[in-house]
């Protein structure tokens, strides 16, 4: 048995994989989330060790005994702050958490080398302008920061003592040379750190180091090798077969990803495309992220009062108004791709007394849709070539949306087995791969696949003037946002 563990932004989740790379067992436990002040959002370390022991406690005894390699995954991005202890110092600053925008300019400004070396443009969601916020605002934590790491890796450090790291995760704190996958001095000094506050750098299917003996016992494994595993969305690729030219994955979660595989690294930084190392070796990855996803499905089932976002979904399938009037704009959290405003927010529009709950439920449906229609665009504009997309995350689970979703992109969407398990399952492969080795194709052979969804021409038709309406609407609102500069 492989055990997958990934460190998400609302719960963690784990999967168990056979030898033949087959699902056996999976759990999962709920995470927390803080949002002390508007932009802000932070969790803290603690509870994702909590949750990690819950979830692997939520697997099969007998099953969790025959673990002969753990991988990791997580949400990108988060600033974890430690002592010389190893201790956290203050909450993690989350993936989605837009407070320092003021830093991002300033560094942006400051640094060239962000943009050359680290291929991407300097936003609020990664790292370094975290870490730059936190030296300007914090002094007195800073001056106590002995190292920095991301969510799953504080999880191996309490796993396994070490402190280590994957490329692809890695790449997303824009302290990356990312072409030369390694470190860069010149990125850390903008921030005020230098390499010795960084992990050690591992592909990742490469061990890490073993899980230490208390954990071990309280597992009811052996002390099994971990592995580096590899940032959420890497893994996620990994688990559906996404890792050579031109394959593509939409996952569907918290936030909205495309990811598209590549053998040469390439960027778009002038799309706020996102240009980081894949979990594999020589192998990389273009990526277009907005923010607010399938979370949006779970804001809108609290506004109008269904039950779950099954029951969403269903409600605007029975209304059959692909293309209804009502529009949305799905930034509730800000955006990243393309628009790298942390200010954006939310738009119900076109609202009239006809409006209910299920055509507000298509609006939300279509909104995301069209978000990730404007991420495809900024990557297909990196001379990328997208001929059809795997679906994973738990958006993966409606055929409805996937009707949306499919004439948006215009492109074909495939349905995996064990699609939902996503980066879990991903991290999963990566343990099997470190261990046994073998075929790379093999081992990250897509899943077979359970639907295809084609794009219909008349959805394709209804939707293209509306994407253009909604494109025009953040266009004149934009200035409007609050939040300054």
């Amino acid at each position: 048995m492989y055990l997958g563990i990934d460190i998400g932004t609302s719960s963690v989740k784990t999967v168990l994989i056979d030898e033949a790379g087959e699902v056996a067992g999976s759990s999962t436990a709920d995470l927390p989330i803080s949002r002390p002040k508007p932009l802000w959002s932070e969790q803290n370390p603690s509870d994702w060790w909590t949750a990690t022991n819950m979830a692997v406690a939520g697997l099969s005894v007998d099953l969790r005994h025959r673990v002969r390699a753990i991988g990791l995954s997580g949400q990108m991005h988060g600033a974890t702050l430690l002592d010389s202890a190893g201790a956290p110092l203050r909450p993690a600053i989350l993936w989605n958490d837009g407070r320092s925008f003021r830093e991002c300019a300033a560094l942006e400004e400051a640094e060239e080398a962000f943009i050359s070396l680290g291929g991407n443009r300097v936003m609020p969601g990664f790292t370094a302008p975290k870490l730059e916020w936190v030296r300007r605002h914090e002094p007195e934590i800073f001056d106590q920061v002995k190292t920095v790491l991301l969510p799953k890796d504080y999880v191996r450090l309490r796993m396994t003592t070490e402190f280590a790291s994957d490329m692809s995760d890695s790449s997303g704190t824009l302290w990356m040379d990312v072409a030369e996958r390694e470190w860069s001095g010149e990125l850390l000094a903008a921030t005020g750190l230098d390499i010795s506050h960084m992990p050690k750098l591992y592909e990742g299917h490469e061990v890490t180091g073993r899980l230490r003996q208390e954990a071990a016992e309280a597992w009811g494994m052996e002390r099994v090798p971990v592995v580096a595993g590899g940032g959420d969305n890497a893994a996620g690729a990994a688990g559906v077969g996404v890792i050579d030219e031109g394959e593509a994955l939409m996952s569907l979660g918290t936030s909205g990803v495309i990811f598209v595989a590549g053998n040469t690294y390439r960027s778009n930084p002038a799309s706020a495309a996102h240009a980081f190392c894949h979990a594999l070796p020589d192998r990389w990855h273009l990526m277009s992220v907005m923010l607010s996803a399938a979370s949006c499905l779970d804001w809108a089932c609290k506004l109008t009062g269904f039950a779950d976002a099954g029951e969403l979904i269903a409600a605007a399938e029975r209304s059959g108004q692909v293309g209804c009037q009502e529009t949305f704009l799905p930034y509730l959290s800000g955006e990243r791709t393309p628009h790298n405003n942390p200010h954006a927010q939310g738009v119900l529009f076109g609202l009239t007394h006809d409006s209910g709950p299920a055509q507000i439920a298509q609006a939300v449906l279509e909104g995301v849709a069209f978000g990730m229609a404007q991420g495809l665009e900024a990557l297909t504009a990196a001379d990328v070539d997208v001929s059809a997309i795997s679906v994973i995350g738990g958006g993966s689970r409606s055929l409805y949306w996937g009707r949306v979703l499919s004439a948006a992109l215009k492109r074909p969407l495939i349905y995996r087995e064990g699609a939902a398990a996503g980066p879990a399952y991903g991290a999963a492969r990566l343990a099997r791969y470190g261990h046994q080795g073998g075929d790379i194709d093999d081992i990250f052979k897509a899943p077979r696949a359970l639907d295809i969804v084609e794009p219909r021409d008349l959805d394709i038709e209804t939707l293209n003037t509306k994407i253009t309406r909604s494109a025009s609407l953040y266009e004149a609102l934009a200035g409007q946002f609050n939040g300054g500069t």
